[in-house]
């Protein structure tokens, strides 16, 4: 696979071929998120291999692509401050995550829902840029990845799959590998091509697997915030947890998801008076 204006990708970087195409395919309408998933290939290719001449070769035009791309985007706060970045990648591989789960559990199974599954796992993956993974986006990779193995395997062998959370068995899912749905009853596969839409995430829980806080509160609800009784003293780390939640809120916002802004601003306002999580 050569993304564009990329040299052939070299067999020894095969395990960042799909998140390379992750980011051409959202390169105008997510260029943040393609942004990061360019620099999560650079990260991950210069661990594999930056001697052979041909990796060497792949990764000096993949720096000069996100050396462009960080000039273009240069006045994004996305880009230019870490927690925000993060806030943007976690909170689209998540309504991505969302919006596969609700086309799971509607019993709606096609090849945009498992790819939506697929591609909100390498995004979680992605976020590994920024630092250690929290264990609820652990959870959320683990289960989406699995759920886009095993629907992808019941449709090519002619079954209907369970919608969901069932018993995690070991699967693989190889994106490159077209299925065709044999039309299950009820079933409408979307005409786009696209894998999400902004605005089309669901709020569903399910169980075993732990939603981030944040995802699904409704936008009424109230703030819970003891108020703070005598002289209490915020650390530093209080303060930059507390623009942490901002930002989240702030990013959130761009998706017109006023739950999860709402907890986010709720969680920053309890830290604040309280000095409590």
């Amino acid at each position: 696979m050569a993304a564009s204006g990329l040299p052939p990708l070299p067999p020894q970087f095969k395990a960042v071929q799909h998140v390379l195409r992750t980011a051409q395919e959202l390169e105008k309408r997510e260029p943040v998120v393609s942004y990061y998933c360019r620099l999560y290939a650079m990260q991950t290719g210069m661990k594999i291999d930056s001697k052979t001449p041909e990796c060497r070769k792949f990764l000096c035009k993949l720096m000069d692509q996100l050396e462009a791309m960080k000039k273009q985007l240069g006045d994004n706060e996305a880009i230019t401050q870490e927690v925000v970045g993060c806030a943007h990648v976690e909170n689209y591989a998540l309504k991505m995550f969302l919006y596969a789960d609700n086309e799971d559990r509607a019993g709606r199974f096609h090849k945009n829902m498992i790819k939506s599954f697929y591609t909100a796992s390498l995004l979680i993956d992605v976020l590994t840029v920024f630092g250690e993974l929290t264990d609820e986006n652990v959870q959320h990779r683990k289960y989406a990845r699995w759920k886009a193995a095993y629907i992808h395997n019941c449709l090519k062998n002619g079954e209907t799959p369970q919608s969901g959370p069932i018993g995690m068995e070991g699967e693989y899912y190889d994106e490159n590998e077209e299925v065709g749905s044999p039309g299950l009853p009820g079933q409408e596969s979307p005409a786009s091509s696209s894998t999400y839409e902004p605005g089309s995430a669901p709020t569903s829980n399910y169980t075993g697997i732990h939603i981030p806080p944040g995802a699904h509160a409704p936008a009424n609800t109230p703030a819970e915030v003891p108020h703070a009784t005598g002289e209490m003293r915020l650390t530093p780390e209080d303060f930059a947890r507390a623009q942490k939640y901002c930002k989240y809120a702030g990013s959130a916002l761009q998706y017109e998801d006023v739950s999860a802004a709402v907890q986010n601003l709720q969680k920053a306002l309890k830290l604040l008076t309280t000095g409590r999580e």
